[in-house]
């Protein structure tokens, strides 16, 4: 989480009492997502779960500022790219929903070459998009 001022507040994952917060690389990390178009909550999302951690959705919203709907569609996209793995923990005390726990199943290299391959790949059509139309006019 961050406080006016941009510094960085630290919070605590709710399973295992680990301290977590963003500093300059994380938020260099969240830019360079950024710069390659990827949504703002994937970027946010992926950047808390890039240190390899089992963390839950409640630390993703506190650490980053996302609302927890934000948090439910960048999961969604993690999921269909088979990047997390996501565990179920009842709570210790009363009644409620099980908390969801959330881990990349896969490095973070292997995410960003993914996402590269995906990048290249688009810009490639739009190369040929471009270059057909040079012909055509």
């Amino acid at each position: 989480m961050v406080d006016e001022s941009g510094l960085a507040l630290e919070t605590t994952d709710i399973k295992n009492e680990i301290p977590l917060s963003m500093g300059s690389s994380e938020y260099e990390m969240i830019e360079l997502f950024r710069k390659i178009n990827i949504s703002r909550p994937i970027a946010l999302t992926l950047t808390c779960l890039a240190k390899g951690r089992e963390i839950s959705s409640q630390s993703i919203e506190i650490v980053s500022g996302l609302r927890q709907p934000e948090v439910s569609v960048a999961m969604r996209y993690l999921r269909e790219n088979d990047w997390i793995n996501i565990r179920e923990e009842k709570k210790s005390k009363g009644k409620g929903r099980p908390i969801k726990l959330y881990r990349l199943t896969v490095p973070m290299d292997s995410i960003v070459s993914k996402i590269e391959d995906e990048i290249i790949a688009e810009s490639r059509l739009v190369l040929r998009n471009i270059e057909r139309l040079k012909h055509i006019a």
